[in-house]
């Protein structure tokens, strides 16, 4: 067996990943050590691969912050059409306390795209749920069938109670449980109903406004808590994780299926998988990382100046998606193939903030990493917002789907 190996070793490098370098090599008894790994590649093979951007209202970015600027409309339409031309499948519209309506910024997204899909980021505490499944719909209509909602439980009491939101963490997610089954209901239910719940009570509340498919719309959820396995497990369409190593990746993917078992879930009925990097690419990978070290200076100098995500003396994050990154993050600068964690602790881990640092073909290599441990849905954004966008566009989406479609291809031969 040794002998096996050793003849088959030389046709793996790092251009090659692990999974397919152990479907591809000539001998059947290394072969055979790809089906301890199936279970978890099938997922990603079944759903399509798709990308999704975040969207930008005006020309500020983190590497020249404009706090105080205000909506451009020109620049949205632009971003948007940008987006939807090099063939981004999604764009999420973000959410803070003093961030500009998510809605509207959607429905204008919308006017502008032909094929884009816009995820609305919601927390529960601001929006009464009967309203929310009218105001989704309406945005699915508009925009023929295109809308999705991302639900943040709250990661922060601070921030929370700039909006009036006091419960604890455990009551915020028994709330947004609670928030999507109504949801649900009121986008299905063809008749009035009555609903006596712990966070929320309404009589015959009866609803005309319905999604394009008359069903449901697409509820994504996102976190690294126990509480959000379970409720996102359970009941979301997507699960949204920040970029961790793949190691911990595939464990939180294990986590998640897990409660989508526990919930009675078929194999076929799990949560798709959404992962989120801040890609840092150039023609080379020694262009790359000038690039990144560059990004970093620029990160640390804004926070210093009080610019950035986090102020210099701003406390430990209280969400455990951050807390795991930082964590991580002690380990070492690079994991995997290149996966970068200085950006994450120059901005203290809010938001996501894992870098891909490297050429084209490298980051492309290693988004199919995270493909091939199940991950179908792939947020990458950089730092210069509109001219990132428009190369991964150009050089990272194409490498990718290009490897996708020759696996499939030859998957397609084999079985004929």
């Amino acid at each position: 067996m040794l002998l096996l190996i050793k003849r088959n070793v030389r046709c793996y490098d790092r251009k090659t990943t692990y999974v397919d370098w152990l479907a591809s090599c000539s001998c059947s008894l290394i072969r055979n050590l790809y089906t301890p790994e199936i279970a978890l590649t099938k997922t990603a093979t079944m759903a399509p691969t798709e990308f999704i951007s975040l969207t930008f209202p005006n020309q500020s970015t983190e590497l020249d912050p404009n706090p105080n600027a205000s909506i451009e409309s020109a620049f949205l339409a632009r971003y948007a059409r940008n987006l939807d031309d090099y063939d981004f499948n999604y764009t999420l519209v973000p959410y803070g306390s003093s961030s500009y309506d998510p809605f509207t910024i959607g429905a204008t997204i919308a006017a502008h795209t032909k094929n884009l899909r816009i995820i609305i980021a919601l927390r529960p505490n601001t929006i009464y749920p009967t309203v929310a499944a009218k105001a989704l719909a309406t945005l699915d209509q508009l925009s023929s069938g295109r809308a999705v909602v991302h639900f943040i439980a709250g990661g922060s009491d601070a921030e929370q109670a700039k909006e009036g939101d006091f419960l604890n963490k455990e009551q915020r997610y028994g709330r947004l449980e609670e928030y999507i089954r109504i949801l649900r209901r009121a986008w299905s239910s063809p008749e009035p109903f009555d609903h006596e719940g712990t966070y929320y009570q309404f009589k015959q509340f009866s609803n005309q406004v319905r999604p394009v498919n008359g069903k449901s719309i697409p509820v994504s959820v996102g976190g690294s808590s126990d509480e959000a396995y379970r409720i996102g497990g359970s009941l979301a369409d997507i699960f949204g994780l920040w970029g961790e190593p793949l190691k911990e990746t595939k464990e939180q993917i294990s986590r998640i299926y897990a409660e989508a078992d526990k919930a009675g879930r078929g194999a076929d009925d799990r949560p798709r998988i959404w992962v989120t990097f801040r890609p840092i690419v150039a023609e080379t990978d020694d262009l790359a990382w000038e690039k990144a070290h560059r990004t970093l200076d620029a990160l640390k100098g804004f926070r210093e100046k009080g610019l950035g995500k986090a102020p210099a003396d701003a406390p430990p994050p209280q969400n455990v998606g951050s807390q795991r990154l930082l964590e991580i993050a002690k380990r070492g600068e690079v994991q995997d193939r290149a996966l970068w964690y200085p950006t994450v602790t120059a901005t203290k881990a809010r938001g996501a903030s894992t870098a891909l640092v490297g050429s084209w073909q490298t980051v492309a290599d290693s988004i199919l990493d995270y493909v091939d441990l199940g991950c179908s849905l792939i947020s990458i954004r950089g730092y210069d917002n509109l001219n990132d966008a428009i190369d991964y566009g150009r050089h990272i989406l194409p490498r990718v789907r290009g490897v996708l479609a020759a696996r499939e291809n030859g998957s397609q031969v084999a079985s004929g």
